[in-house]
């Protein structure tokens, strides 16, 4: 992922260590002394299996906070949640309460359960927001490579779109304000995915797109699209060897046409993933994305700035 890829084991190396290079990614060495961070919280049980999240939050009595749910990617079969603790821990030092959840593996489970789950961890994060002094009415969703495709998902579909998953009386909804994609697909029966990606599409679906067609469609949040999304920022490499930029641009064209406020960043000859400067460039973006449309504080983003 911080190189372009080749043939045979870098590709699935690529596709399995998503997190490894991303904004504030890799595992904490530490919080810092302004952070308390929580590992191992359960937020769903699942026929017998626990679920759990990491959290972060601002230290001390302060709040409510805005907060942001961040999702590892893997192609929907890896991962760990862990893998973001670094992330969680700065976003929770610039004054969120951030949540890292794990969510159920494709080829075991397939779609939709890895949205049911994600859905789960918002639902209980604004389920305990009087505990760790969440604001329910300011939470973002980022994700990275299949977790930007999930993170899409939260910020698209609604509770009348089929996909909220066992849900009890009397908890909250999962309506967020604002989601950063860094290179989720889009668009999962699009004909020019690369041939890397259609098996990992497939074991996702638990089928080819000819196969499961509808279900292929539920599971592209192009699909979703409407005048009523939260803003989205789009990260994509324009050399990224498992999501070309094209699901980018179709995402893009979508907003566009349903009036849907957001921005579309491609990094020239990236690939699936890319260090500095681009790194902290971007991540400086996703900063300011998110103070902008959940702090509602300070100056417009510098991308906005004459």
């Amino acid at each position: 992922m911080m190189m372009r890829a080749s043939i045979g084991r870098r590709i699935v190396w690529l596709c399995l260590g998503a997190a490894l290079v991303l904004p504030g990614s890799g595992r904490a060495q530490g919080p810092s002394p302004k952070v308390e961070a929580i590992e191992d919280l359960t937020y769903a049980t699942i026929d017998g299996r626990e679920l759990k999240l990491d959290l972060a939050r601002p230290a001390g009595e302060g709040g409510p906070y805005p907060a942001i749910v961040a999702i590892h990617g893997g192609a929907w079969r890896a991962g760990d949640k862990a893998d973001l603790r670094g992330l969680l821990a700065e976003l929770a030092g610039l004054g969120y309460v951030a949540i890292s959840p794990q969510y159920r593996f494709c080829p075991e489970t397939t779609f939709p359960a890895q949205v049911h789950d994600v859905k789960a961890a918002l639902r209980w994060l604004k389920g305990n927001a009087e505990r760790f002094g969440v604001d329910p009415d300011r939470v973002g969703a980022v994700g990275f490579s299949a977790g930007g495709h999930l993170a899409l998902m939260l910020g698209v579909t609604d509770e009348d779109d089929g996909l909220e998953g066992p849900v009890e009386d009397g908890q909250p909804g999962t309506r967020i304000q604002a989601v950063v994609n860094f290179f989720g697909p889009t668009d999962l029966a699009a004909d020019d995915l690369p041939e890397i990606s259609k098996p990992l599409v497939r074991d996702f679906i638990g089928g080819t797109a000819e196969e499961k067609p509808e279900e292929t469609k539920a599971a592209s949040p192009l699909t979703f699209v409407s005048e009523d999304d939260p803003p989205i920022l789009t990260f994509q490499g324009t050399a990224d060897p498992l999501v070309p930029p094209s699901q980018a641009i179709k995402l893009a064209e979508a907003m566009a046409e349903a009036g849907v406020d957001g921005r579309l960043e491609l990094i020239i000859g990236a690939g699936h993933g890319w260090r500095d400067p681009e790194l902290s460039r971007t991540k400086r973006m996703m900063v300011e994305f998110f103070d902008l449309h959940l702090k509602g504080e300070g100056e417009p983003p510098s991308y906005l700035r004459p």
